[in-house]
């Protein structure tokens, strides 16, 4: 993800303007630990959901990176990306390759039911949406829980219908926010129309994160399960998680 930044202007020229049918498999993506500041991932929503005719994507998890890749490269209308992070997966299984289907360019999905709020994650934003969903079941705040699984285009009747369901959506990413996903969730919503509820959005901070294990960083700029819930007990008026 961060070393895509200095081929921009090739990916812009070469690749977006004559909707060649590339694909960009970006690793690296969110906080990546111990390289430090130049090599964490943060960008890469913002400047590519930017340019006309790119498809931008991410899995949740270890078990839909294949399937994403499979629906890139069966992808023939123009460029496309996906970004995964470093490290681990989360442990879910992976289907055998002859069992990978590709995903509908631009639809997302609910994967959990709940009402009042609606978390909408994208990447590594879903499991955090999960982790934070858990944490409040247990105090009685049952919220909905959505993989957006693309940023661009986005899956518009999907937002406008947790829109109008729920008082309070909040969008969850592992990039800036300036031009990331929850910015595409509130233009997309604004510019349909629809009557918009509170917007509450988490992703990276607007500084350069030092080096440091991810779990340690993740806990220093708010971006876990607990900060998530917390922040949401406070837009709601909730009683604090114990």
């Amino acid at each position: 993800s961060t070393f895509l930044q200095r081929a921009y202007d090739q990916i812009v020229h070469d690749v977006c303007l004559q909707k060649l049918n590339v694909v960009f498999a970006m690793d690296r993506a969110g906080l990546v630990g111990d390289d430090g500041p130049t090599h964490h991932g943060v960008f890469d929503i913002a400047y590519m959901r930017a340019l006309p005719n790119m498809v931008c994507m991410a899995p949740r998890d270890e078990a839909m990176l294949p399937a994403m890749l499979r629906t890139a490269l069966t992808y023939d209308d123009g460029p496309i990306c996906l970004r995964y992070p470093r490290g681990e997966g989360v442990g879910v299984t992976v289907p055998p390759p002859a069992e990978l289907q590709a995903i509908e360019i631009g639809k997302g999905e609910v994967l959990r039911e709940g009402s009042g709020v609606a978390l909408i994650g994208y990447g590594t934003g879903v499991q955090k949406a999960l982790e934070a969903a858990d944490l409040l079941s247990e105090h009685d705040v049952d919220v909905t829980v959505a993989d957006a699984r693309f940023a661009k285009p986005i899956d518009l009747e999907l937002m406008k219908r947790l829109a109008a369901d729920h008082e309070l959506l909040v969008t969850v990413e592992e990039g800036v926010l300036a031009g990331g996903f929850g910015s595409a969730v509130w233009e997309a919503l604004n510019d349909a129309g629809a009557e918009l509820p509170k917007i509450l959005r988490i992703g990276m901070p607007d500084r350069y994160v030092t080096h440091g294990k991810p779990a340690l960083l993740h806990r220093e700029v708010g971006y876990t399960g607990k900060a998530i819930a917390e922040r949401i007990t406070a837009e709601i008026g909730a009683p604090q998680l114990a």
